[in-house]
């Protein structure tokens, strides 16, 4: 269904044994509904909260503030109307129920985003709504909504508050009742999801319904449809949708920035404080416009040993090796050796599962959206020595079939870049790591960046540290969950400094050229482009990667406008070395 432009809502009716659906539209103000009451003895036992088929809103307030902002959608894979939503990306959100609008809020950075009404409850109801949402990162529940936090937070939730508290409380004494919320353990993406639950307590008094969502990882889509009251048993009842007036706040939605010097500063102490409680050991490094600003190390990299880390230390940097992949895939594009829309049985021709080769392109491998699968799991952890060359991971995984129509929808893929590394090998000649050494690694001066085996002595290489059970305890080698070596998809190794100059031979052109680096670091699906993951608006656009697995994390962002290229790498779980580079990005000046 195709979004429809904004027409004025009428007011608020009730259907009888109707699904109804709510759409919200970015608005900077929304006017607020007066007084209307709704029910009556005879009338039907479910109250609509509001009638959004025609693509509109009336009786909401909306506050918030950084990356994106509420959206009319009605087609999971069709962005809205950009006049009326956040215009930056295409959507990809699981589709509404029976293909009705919904109301969907899009943050692709840091933001908060709040969409609430006030309501007076005459009677004894079930509130009931479908709830959906997709993301990339892991759910957090800090007792704030606010995300310029030191922690991360990336939470849905839908309540009822009390009036008088402040929008973005999440106090047990301003919360009547959650009605829905994530929770660390979460799956990233759930299709739409019934949610009921009695409201009788507060029936005759005003509460407040508050949607929710906070972003400090990026990016989240949630949505919401079918918002309606149930009538419970035979007795009357109403619902009077109050007139809202925009609230207190207890905490500033708006984001902070700091000098320079400043951030600098904060960045230096909280890397030392993290480093001092043990919960983070690894290097930090800050440019801009080719003057280094910050190179620093904190923490052990051998903890036996008691080896110190420095600037020079080499950490591995799990999935940020995607970035280096996709460089020499699209230098086989622009050499005419390979084309984005290549099928990869074009070049692979005996590869195993013909479906999957004749629909599957380079372009779908490179955004994530081929259908081709992961390769962790019990099958990578019973051969996992044994998989020592791509070719290998073709063997055991090139019979599977499609998750999904390829360019269906975006979904995560180490198999994919797998796949590329692979193509890279059969269309250069060379192998894979032979390629990018010469041809990526060597042109951006890069001497300390590399994929040997586990088994190779490798100097300055950090051991790397995880704890010993999900809940926490002591920090332990990961050395029985390694790979024999890094892939195409991730696990090499790499300096702080190194990836500086990658970032810098990127800018300069000495890898790709400047159009085809403008393709690759823009979005495609779910703010990802070639190999890259694409962030913020405006002067606070970047571009890069990021890295986990046990015992390693790390992160590269480029901000092109503002000219900043900051990295950190760790030898502990995630996200120690994220939240080091997401810290500072949220304070640095944005001019």
């Amino acid at each position: 269904m195709p979004t429809q432009q904004i027409q004025p809502l009428q007011a608020l009716s009730e259907l009888r044994g109707r699904r109804s659906a709510v759409a919200v539209t970015a608005l900077a103000v929304l006017v607020a509904l007066s007084s209307v009451l709704v029910g009556c003895q005879a009338g039907p036992r479910t109250i609509v909260v509001d009638d959004f088929e025609s693509g509109a809103i009336t009786g909401w307030q909306a506050v918030g503030s950084g990356s994106g902002g509420w959206s009319v959608y009605a087609d999971g894979h069709k962005a809205p109307d950009p006049a009326q939503s956040d215009p930056n990306v295409p959507f990809d959100v699981p589709d509404p129920p029976q293909g009705k609008f919904a109301a969907v809020t899009d943050t692709n950075g840091p933001g908060t985003h709040i969409l609430y009404r006030d309501l007076l409850l005459e009677g004894r109801f079930t509130l009931q709504l479908t709830a959906f949402y997709t993301g990339t990162e892991p759910f957090s529940s800090p007792a704030t909504l606010a995300y310029d936090a030191p922690e991360a937070n990336q939470q849905y939730r839908i309540d009822l508050l009390e009036p008088s508290a402040p929008i973005d409380s999440v106090a047990k004494g301003d919360v009547l009742v959650n009605v829905f919320h994530t929770a660390p353990g979460d799956p990233t993406r759930r299709q739409p999801t019934e949610v009921s639950l009695d409201v009788s307590a507060w029936a005759g008094q005003a509460a407040r319904l508050r949607l929710a969502t906070t972003d400090n990882q990026g990016p989240l889509r949630v949505g919401v449809d079918n918002i309606r009251f149930q009538r419970i048993g035979d007795a009357d009842g109403r619902v009077e949708l109050l007139a809202t007036p925009r609230p207190s706040s207890a905490v500033d939605l708006v984001l902070h920035r700091l000098t320079q010097a400043e951030a600098l500063a904060a960045l230096t102490a909280n890397a030392a404080e993290r480093a001092r409680v043990d919960e983070f050991a690894g290097a930090v490094l800050v440019a801009r416009r080719g003057k280094v600003l910050l190179n620093d190390a904190w923490g052990r990299a051998d903890r036996k040993a008691r080896t110190a880390n420095t600037p020079a230390t080499r950490f591995r940097i799990g999935s940020m090796n995607k970035m280096f992949t996709a460089v020499a895939t699209l230098q086989l594009v622009e050499a005419h050796k390979l084309a984005l829309d290549d099928p990869i049985g074009q070049h692979l021709p005996d590869y195993p599962n013909k479906e999957v080769a004749a629909k599957v392109t380079v372009r779908h491998l490179l955004t994530h959206t081929g259908g081709t699968g992961d390769i962790f799991g019990p099958e990578f952890d019973q051969h996992r020595l044994q998989l020592r060359e791509h070719r290998d991971y073709l063997k055991l995984y090139g019979s599977r079939g499609l998750t999904h129509q390829p360019g269906a929808r975006f979904e995560y893929s180490n198999y994919g870049f797998v796949l590329l590394g692979a193509l890279i090998e059969q269309v250069s000649g060379m192998s894979y790591y032979d390629y990018v050494e010469d041809h990526v690694f060597h042109p951006a001066g890069m001497t300390s960046t590399g994929s040997l085996p586990e088994a190779v002595d490798v100097p300055d290489r950090a051991v790397g540290y995880m704890r010993a059970s999900p809940s926490g305890g002591a920090w332990v080698p990961n050395t029985d969950t390694l790979p024999w070596r890094g892939t195409a998809a991730g696990g090499g190794y790499s300096t702080v400094g190194d990836l500086l100059r990658f970032a810098q031979a990127l800018a300069s052109g000495r890898l790709i050229s400047e159009a085809m680096l403008a393709e690759a670091t823009r979005p495609h699906q779910q703010q990802y482009g070639y190999g890259f993951d694409v962030q913020g608006q405006g002067s606070l656009r970047s571009y890069g990667h990021s890295g986990g697995a046990p015992g390693m994390n790390g992160e590269l962002r480029i901000f092109p406008e503002l000219g900043y290229v900051v990295v950190s790498l760790s030898n502990l779980d995630p996200p120690a070395a994220s939240e080091l580079v997401e810290f500072f990005t949220r304070r640095m000046p944005d001019q």
